[in-house]
């Protein structure tokens, strides 16, 4: 059966605040470092995780959008995309946080209906994104979309109906490609081996 969407979600690029473990990390500009492995991922062409997308979808964020144009695309910003609303953590770090506010952090980590601070609770990020996935992607098609890791795990845990608290379990690298393809209403998460004669044991990007 062919899929009515097919769709590679693409966690940006590092920024030096990505690297600080900053909430909010994605509206500052790509780093050095960010950059170039963007631009790597890009010149693995057709045949590499990106494959051949007849458009293309990016967060708001100054650093999805970057992303985006060094892989070689031409975006449509996307509000659905955006990342976790964090309130009055955005721009500080997760070890900042810690220190100051443990017993809000934990109660975040723990209870997903929880927003200590001030912004976006992870349900109502759920919410957002699977609403978005079920309905927004328009005609469908071959899709990439670039956003951040919180919204990548929360996708995932849609299309696998995951409990919420277990995204944390959901480890996303920058630049990672997650794969995903409708088949009218159902979707499906892919795992797809590289093609017939491409190199094995290739360096991971990010």
């Amino acid at each position: 059966m062919t899929p009515t969407t097919g769709l590679r979600l693409v966690a940006h690029a590092h920024t030096a605040a990505l690297r600080r473990a900053v909430f909010g990390a994605g509206d500052d500009d790509l780093d050095e470092g960010g950059r170039r492995a963007a631009l790597a991922l890009a010149g693995q062409g057709r045949g590499g995780p990106l494959g051949t997308g007849e458009r293309c979808l990016t967060s708001p964020a100054l650093a999805a959008v970057q992303t985006a144009y060094a892989l070689g695309l031409h975006p449509t910003v996307e509000a659905a995309l955006a990342d976790c609303g964090y309130g009055g953590w955005s721009g500080r770090s997760l070890a900042d946080v810690g220190a100051r506010e443990p017993d809000a952090l934990r109660r975040w980590w723990e209870t997903p209906e929880a927003a200590p601070h001030g912004g976006e609770s992870l349900v109502a990020l759920r919410e957002r994104v699977g609403a978005w996935l079920d309905g927004g992607l328009g005609g469908g098609g071959r899709v990439v979309a670039v956003t951040h890791p919180m919204v990548v795990r929360v996708a995932v845990g849609h299309v696998l109906q995951l409990p919420t608290a277990a995204l944390f379990r959901l480890d996303v690298a920058p630049l990672a490609v997650v794969r995903l393809s409708r088949y009218g209403s159902r979707w499906q998460l892919q795992f797809t081996a590289p093609p017939v004669g491409s190199a094995a044991g290739a360096p991971a990007i990010g």
